[in-house]
């Protein structure tokens, strides 16, 4: 193996290692923390990679590739065709509005038409990778400012492939720029053959998926070897975007595709947990890949025209995504939210100027300046969106508490704290409320905290994680926290800070199923809740009386179910990692759950059994 290569690989774990964490611990966002470790090892700092970090960026692509199959992977097409609305309306008229400014702006500096077309498309994509990235990391996903991002997004990236095949065509009117064969274009291609090719990529892509790559799975899950499944997903995901890279078209929506024709198979979920590790290392790569690309040569000899490209790429899509965002009837802070989150310039930029810059429509020079103005507004948008969490919101959305009085009302009066008051954390909030217990609320959804308070809720906006929102809403003398955000590791990282600030609460945490519940019981976590045990076993213990057997009855061999079952979680939670060992264990603690639900059948019932009847 090439010595230079595990030296450069050892260069970006350990920016990784290094800068993540100091950024996460400032509360900058890992994002942030990747883009700036990818500017101190660039070549125009410290120099610890290539020039301008364009060897490594081909590779870290692969993150943001990854990424798209996996979001694919997520989206039935039945669920896009109910977001369809809201993907078509909101994502045409952010794409449509911003390029129209963009043409006018372009054509007004002196471009020609084609160079102002093509050049105001790239600029109109948005970075899924941050934006989705951010949005997952402080919870925001499931927001309206979230799922309006999500289709801004979508639309942007199905939108490249109609882009991509459109470029070749507008090229017949600019024959001037080529001097030597004005007719043929990539891989000797006319236009018109060129859009064909795109357009037939995809059609075997979702032909493929449907009819291939399944049938191919099946035959690699039954050979029952892990690491051959893995290797096939890996093949997958490479070999579609191999295709679409010989088509010409991006290898990332490529995989999107192939993502969404997969999302029906029963092989989903398997693909998911077996790609998805690859992609977090590679899209950590990827961003620092765009922080050492950033050409700070450029900005130096032509200072004015970057800050005032930058500057004006970032205010006029703001301003369209405001616009938009107010179409969509979203409030103040979901707004400011989506209008920052989606300012900056996209990764599939740097796809669309490549093929522009080879198409001749824009000169090299001009490229590089639109690929440097895409690196650094990429990397100023983390801070943005810093800026409008710790001032703008805080100042001029919803605040942080009702009124200050309030705050200092709350405190000792209120005995339980809930973070995240989604449809997991209001049914507890409920339940403790009907029956006399007082909680104070956090939350980071502005709407939901506005319709709560209406609803006569104590509840605090912001980061359940922030240590001031936490003694702001009474942490320091309340008796528990109940940890309920839908993200295990925002979750996490509350208990992290909870136990180092607030040792006197008594900590209660959700987990979505059983693998979160191994990460919590490593954690040191005892108070853990499976979301789904109780509702499965709601349903069996309804199933046994539909069969004939007493509510009392059933009722009971539901609640040892869940005994033993908690038990055998705690056993099984140290063999986890050995799937044989695990496998053997489960095994074992299956045969034993199911010998002493036996025995308690065995059990004489009391007369008493039948008193849960509700016919008696």
């Amino acid at each position: 193996m090439n010595a230079g290569f595990l030296h450069d690989a050892l260069i970006y774990l350990a920016t990784a290692i290094i800068f993540v964490p100091i950024a996460k611990k400032l509360g900058m966002g890992s994002v942030l923390g990747y883009l700036l470790g990818g500017i101190i090892i660039g070549p125009f700092f410290l120099g610890f990679v290539g020039e301008e970090g364009k060897d490594i960026m081909h590779f870290a692509e692969f993150g943001v590739v990854m990424m798209l199959f996996l979001i694919g992977l997520e989206l039935e097409p039945t669920n896009l065709w109910r977001m369809r609305k809201l993907i078509v309306g909101t994502g045409a008229l952010q794409l449509g509005g911003t390029t129209l400014i963009f043409f006018v702006a372009l054509i007004a500096a002196g471009f020609s038409w084609q160079a102002a077309l093509a050049s105001g498309l790239a600029l109109s994509m948005s970075s899924t990778a941050i934006v989705l990235q951010t949005l997952k990391e402080k919870g925001l996903a499931k927001a309206e400012s979230g799922k309006s991002s999500f289709a801004v997004l979508l639309f942007q990236d199905i939108s490249v492939i109609p882009i991509l095949a459109l470029l070749p065509l507008i090229i017949g009117s600019s024959l001037q720029i080529h001097s030597d064969n004005s007719a043929t274009f990539i891989g000797g291609l006319p236009g018109w053959r060129q859009t064909l090719t795109l357009l037939g990529s995809v059609v075997v892509v979702i032909l493929g998926g449907r009819f291939l790559i399944v049938p191919f799975l099946r035959f690699v899950a039954s050979i029952r070897l892990r690491e051959l499944f893995t290797a096939a997903a890996l093949f997958i995901v490479i070999a579609t975007a191999d295709l679409m890279t010989m088509a010409g078209l991006s290898p990332a929506l490529g995989t999107f595709l192939a993502g969404v024709v997969l999302a029906n198979s029963e092989f989903r979920h398997e693909l998911e947990s077996d790609i998805e590790p690859f992609k977090g290392v590679l899209l950590g790569l990827f961003f620092i890949a765009v922080g050492a690309s950033i050409n700070f040569r450029l900005i130096i000899d032509n200072p004015l025209l970057v800050i005032v490209f930058v500057s004006g790429v970032i205010i006029v899509k703001a301003f369209v995504l405001n616009i938009v965002g107010r179409m969509a009837r979203l409030s103040f802070n979901q707004n400011a939210i989506f209008t920052l989150s989606l300012s900056q310039v996209g990764e599939f930029a740097f796809v669309l100027f490549a093929f522009i810059s080879k198409l001749g429509i824009l000169s090299d020079y001009w490229t590089d300046v639109m690929m440097g103005v895409t690196a650094i507004s990429m990397t100023i948008t983390p801070l943005l969106i810093l800026l409008n969490e710790r001032f703008v919101l805080p100042n001029f959305g919803t605040k942080e508490s009702v009124v200050e009085k309030e705050a200092e009302d709350i405190r000792g009066e209120y005995p339980v704290i809930i973070a995240g008051f989604g449809h997991f954390g209001s049914t507890i909030g409920r339940f403790l409320r009907a029956n006399g217990v007082n909680t104070t609320i956090l939350d980071n959804d502005s709407d939901r905290v506005d319709l709560l308070r209406k609803m006569g809720f104590k509840v605090f906006y912001g980061d359940a994680t922030r240590t001031d929102i936490l003694k702001s809403a009474g942490a320091e003398h309340a008796k528990m926290l109940i940890a309920a955000i839908d993200s295990p590791e925002i979750n996490m990282d509350l208990i992290k800070k909870t136990r180092e600030h607030f040792p006197n609460l008594s900590i209660m945490v959700r987990a979505r199923n059983r693998t979160d519940a191994y990460e919590l019981i490593d954690a040191g976590v005892q108070n853990i809740y499976r979301e789904s045990l109780e509702t499965s076993v709601r349903i069996g213990v309804d199933v046994l009386v539909k069969l004939g057997f007493r509510r009392y009855s059933a009722t009971r061999a539901g609640q040892n179910f869940v005994k033993y079952d908690e038990a055998a979680l705690s056993k099984l939670a140290a063999h986890r990692h050995d799937q044989d060992l695990y496998i053997f264990n489960v095994r074992e603690q299956i045969a034993i759950q199911e010998e002493l639900l036996t025995n308690d059948r065995g059990v004489n019932p009391t007369s008493h059994d039948h008193a849960w009847e509700r016919d008696s």
